[in-house]
């Protein structure tokens, strides 16, 4: 497999618009719809602003790219910065189960700043996105467990997926992809450490990797070299960062597999690897008829990975922490029904009744679940009530899932949650982009999404607390 990163490199090369299934035209476009909702949830939502307030003071002060979530327009490299950050704070944005991978939110804050800079189009700007999952799904599933053990994928894989996603923009050939590769390789970085103190780092990596990804694809244009082997080489990424790497994921059924379809709809604003647990005891819930105050203990049966990132945390003191606490999740579910983004702001942390029952909620490592995962991300989970029942529940696709899709109308349902959330556009403009994004493929050009003079206030003040 020594030449597997040339063949990768060698279809992305020569991948055309024409060559996309419809089937994946329509997904990618529902994608980027539920992106751009991820996106202007962010709005002022911690540490976002810090984000913003670097740019303005590093970057240029007009330009032809797009921040989101302030309006303001900048160079690519700052909007991809931005975007790619507040895309990642509400945790509401897409996720691919083998890879562990979370592609939109560093794909299409890189390739939506780089279509503005170039004034590419509709159809430029989805190829380009294909190109950039297709690409970083499978250097994800590459890398393997082992490497989301201590890396956070999104924050490494990203950079890669950005940097293709750009240079298919800027039509790299093969040897140009391969330098891509390498260059963007050598900046990847991540480390999962972040949780423990509920740090801001999850939004500096997808920020990272996003810019990053278009630093390294705009400076193989300008004719910067990278190694040609970084995934596979002997002092690559998998020789640093991975214990089970496996090269044939690289090439696994180029051109008649297509991974962005495989992709996940979040429904839950949490860590998605709470869903499972959630879809499963919402199902039980509501098939016996309990109540919250009828539950004894849960029992969560998840994968490994799950009790490696969540187990993390005990007691959240962030509203970001809490999106990573099963028993928070759980219990926002159990007793209002729902963890949505309203939830974690209002609820998770403030309501006693969800603290209780965070209480009295465990994970346990379940074979069955753990041999399924990445693959499928099983929900199994156990009750005791507190008249001595044991009752159980098992999902096999979470809501959002290929297998569970969301439609166009929850996905748009979705869309105008977030944005009246972060009171980011006006209904009217959330109806136009909602208009625009299904007509995406249509689109001469992609520039700016949203008029410069709306600053809308949200009316909360949204603390760390």
């Amino acid at each position: 497999m020594a030449d597997a990163t040339r063949t990768l490199a060698g279809f992305l090369a020569n991948l055309m618009y024409d060559d996309i299934p419809a089937s994946v035209v329509d997904r990618c476009e529902e994608l980027f719809l539920d992106w751009l909702g991820s996106s202007l949830a962010g709005k002022d939502y911690p540490p976002i602003p810090l984000f913003q307030s670097f740019a303005r003071r590093m970057g240029p002060g007009d330009g032809h790219c797009e921040v989101l979530v302030d309006r303001s327009c900048t160079s690519p490299w700052f909007a991809a910065f931005v975007n790619a950050a507040s895309s990642h704070v509400i945790e509401q944005d897409d996720l691919h189960n083998s890879s562990v991978l979370h592609p939109g939110t560093v794909v299409f804050p890189a390739v939506l700043a780089a279509a503005q800079d170039l004034d590419a189009s509709g159809q430029d700007l989805i190829l380009a996105a294909v190109a950039g999952y297709e690409a970083g799904i499978r250097i994800g599933e590459f890398l393997g467990r082992s490497h989301y053990t201590i890396f956070h994928t999104t924050g490494t894989v990203g950079t890669l997926a950005a940097a293709v996603a750009v240079g298919k923009l800027l039509k790299f050939d093969t040897n140009q992809f391969v330098n891509a590769l390498g260059s963007a390789g050598t900046q990847a970085s991540g480390l999962w450490e972040f949780l423990r103190d509920a740090a801001d780092s999850k939004q500096l990596h997808t920020a990272k990797a996003a810019a990053d990804g278009l630093l390294a694809a705009y400076m193989t244009e300008e004719g910067l070299t990278g190694a040609s082997q970084i995934l596979e080489g002997r002092q690559g990424m998998a020789a640093g960062m991975s214990d089970d790497a496996e090269p044939a994921f690289l090439t696994d059924r180029l051109g008649a597999r297509w991974a962005l379809a495989e992709t996940s709809f979040k429904f839950h604003a949490s860590c998605r690897h709470t869903h499972p647990s959630a879809d499963a005891l919402l199902a039980l819930m509501q098939e016996h008829g309990l109540d919250s105050s009828e539950i004894e203990s849960v029992t969560a049966k998840v994968h490994q990975a799950a009790i490696d990132v969540l187990g993390m945390v005990n007691e959240p003191t962030t509203i970001h922490q809490a999106k990573f606490s099963m028993g928070t999740v759980l219990g926002l579910i159990a007793v209002y029904g729902s963890a949505g983004v309203l939830d974690f702001q209002d609820r998770a942390l403030q309501s006693e009744e969800v603290a209780r029952f965070r209480a009295r909620v465990s994970m346990a490592l379940d074979p069955e679940v753990d041999s399924a995962y990445p693959g499928k991300w099983l929900g199994r989970i156990e009750v005791v009530t507190t008249d001595g029942r044991r009752l159980s529940a098992a999902i096999d696709d979470p809501k959002g899932d290929p297998g569970n899709p969301l439609s166009r109308d929850e996905l748009e349902a979705k869309f105008h949650r977030l944005v009246a959330f972060s009171q980011a556009a006006t209904q009217a403009e959330a109806d136009q982009l909602v208009s625009w994004s299904w007509r995406l493929r249509d689109a001469s050009s992609v520039s700016i999404l949203l008029p410069p003079g709306h600053r809308p206030t949200p009316p909360t003040d949204r603390t760390r607390t």
